[in-house]
């Protein structure tokens, strides 16, 4: 990864949180948004672990602080995860990515969702985020099922298939109930 890219994933991840970001406040949702701390040591980290020597210990500084606050956050998204610009945490809680999946552009996460693994079966692997996609709290999206483009993961629903592009589904296990997509849901795009 450059550093254009890097700076660039930051400013789209903090333009997401924020509107349009100027220093004092991306400053004042750094200290006070535990989101936006978050995807900031994560970005960092997948950075340095791209340079050579890992830029000469800060790479090893960066992992001890990210590890800190997936403790003191709950959050554990590993910074090897592939995770498109615009990345939205909305509450810190609970949220577990496993580090094969993939994370579309401007994807909202809320407090309590997995983005899991299964081991077995038809579905064995990963999933695969679209761009667009909002996830809503405690939502579980299991194995290897792609989320299509602004569609919407509703409260508690658990996803084993496939959701197609535009869709809103709820429950257990997930049910399609509408073409109204994640719209109104994404916010701060324009970066």
């Amino acid at each position: 990864m450059k550093f254009r890219e890097f700076l660039y994933l930051l400013r789209s991840d903090f333009h997401r949180h924020m509107g349009k970001p100027n220093p004092l406040k991306i400053l004042r949702y750094f200290l006070v948004i535990p989101g936006v701390k978050y995807s900031f040591y994560m970005r960092l980290c997948r950075y340095l672990r791209e340079k050579p020597l890992k830029a000469f210990g800060m790479f090893f500084a960066a992992r001890v602080l990210l590890f800190h606050y997936a403790i003191k956050f709950g959050i554990s998204i590993p910074d090897t995860t592939q995770i498109g610009s615009g990345f939205y945490i909305g509450h810190f809680g609970g949220v577990v990515v496993n580090s094969s999946s993939v994370i579309g552009r401007n994807c909202n996460i809320s407090h309590g969702v997995t983005i899991g693994q299964l081991n077995r079966g038809a579905r064995a692997g990963c999933p695969v985020i679209g761009d667009n996609v909002f996830i809503g709290p405690g939502a579980k999206i299991l194995g290897k099922v792609k989320v299509g483009d602004y569609a919407a993961i509703g409260a508690n629903c658990v996803v084993v298939d496939d959701v197609p592009p535009h869709s809103v589904v709820i429950g257990v296990p997930a049910k399609l109930i509408s073409g109204a997509g994640s719209e109104g849901y994404i916010n701060n795009t324009d970066y």
